[in-house]
């Protein structure tokens, strides 16, 4: 039997990207899920890889802000190694201003941008006008574009990853035992767990709705209008999305609250008016009590590592978790926020 130094339970977008991240450092990995890559919340429609309002600064939003310039690189050395397309892009988002106080605050956020962004991504207050054809209309005439804001195809990265493992020699299997370290990154089934052995909620599902249009809005940067997101892929789709929901019967089905996005979208961008809907899809992001990733000492298995939580930002978060990950993992260096770690949701 060939030697493992890592097992990763769990190929949603953290198990997947922790295990790429320790194979490019050499580890021997196996992924291990039942369900197979990208098969909860992480085989979604929308990506929108989007940062924090730059303000009230603190060490989460200076993490995803890393994480946000890692995503680049990150997705590059995935695409040349596996040679699939994960739709990665940094294009930039507009976000319509709606009123005299939200405009100040967004040129006031500007000023905070130009330090706490190093630079290295613009946060802008501009005219419609100019921010070109594909922007919604705002009742203000202005619109927030920043430059941070990427896209990505979940589905797509998830078979990036997957491609690009299989040519560092590592299968997502279905089942094997437990050999080296093991992280588990299991998504919602690993929050129950804990809710169970705590006898509280440690953290929960929150259902999410959206849906796939035939409308190519070619490498236009992604919206946010009527607190709907608008995602444009690579492939000549647009991604729509999404609800939060917490009291839901059935996790996967779709109703009249997508019909209501669907509604909020074409009426913030009328342009979409006619556009096929061609996937209606529905699902369960896994949110930890303190709101932020759960990384670190698993609380229940002695000796193990989870990584959990991802929520709304997984795919943002993922190139900087995988990494503090692995230093944890291969070489026991602990950097994970005290924010992060699974005590601030016990």
């Amino acid at each position: 039997m060939a030697m493992v130094d890592v097992t990763v339970r769990g190929a949603g977008i953290f198990g997947l990207s922790i295990a790429w991240t320790c194979a490019r450092r050499g580890a021997k990995v196996q992924v291990v899920d039942p369900f197979g890559p990208g098969a909860g919340s992480s085989g979604g429609l929308v990506g929108a890889l989007a940062p924090h309002v730059p303000e009230n600064w603190n060490a989460k939003k200076a993490f995803q802000f890393d994480s946000l310039i890692m995503a680049k690189p990150f997705w590059t050395q995935i695409e040349a190694t596996g040679g699939v397309s994960s739709g990665y892009a940094r294009l930039g988002r507009l976000q319509p201003i709606a009123d005299a106080r939200t405009l100040e605050l967004a040129h006031a956020r500007a000023v905070s941008a130009a330090t706490l962004w190093q630079g290295q991504a613009d946060w802008c207050v501009v005219e419609t006008v100019e921010a070109g054809a594909w922007c919604p209309p705002s009742p203000t005439g202005f619109v927030i574009h920043d430059t941070l804001s990427a896209r990505m195809h979940p589905r797509r990265a998830c078979a990036a990853l997957v491609a690009a493992l299989a040519v560092m020699g590592v299968e997502v299997q279905t089942d094997a035992l437990d050999r080296g370290q093991v992280v588990h990154a299991t998504g919602l089934a690993g929050l129950q767990e804990l809710n169970q052995a705590f006898g509280k909620t440690v953290g929960n599902g929150v259902k999410g709705q959206a849906a796939l249009l035939r409308f190519d809005a070619g490498d236009a940067p992604q919206l946010f209008a009527d607190a709907v997101h608008f995602v444009p892929h690579a492939d000549g789709t647009l991604a729509i999305g999404s609800t939060s929901e917490r009291d839901y019967d059935d996790p996967t089905s779709t109703d009249a609250a997508l019909d209501d996005v669907l509604e909020r979208a074409t009426r913030a961008v009328p342009v979409l008016h006619g556009a096929e809907v061609i996937e209606r899809w529905a699902g369960v992001r896994p949110r930890s009590k303190s709101r932020a990733p759960m990384l670190g000492a698993h609380p229940l298995h002695q000796g193990q590592f989870i990584a959990n939580g991802g929520f709304k930002i997984g795919f943002g978060m993922a190139p900087k978790v995988a990494k503090v990950i692995a230093d944890l993992v291969l070489d026991g260096h602990d950097t994970i926020l005290e924010d992060f770690r699974p005590e601030a949701s016990l």
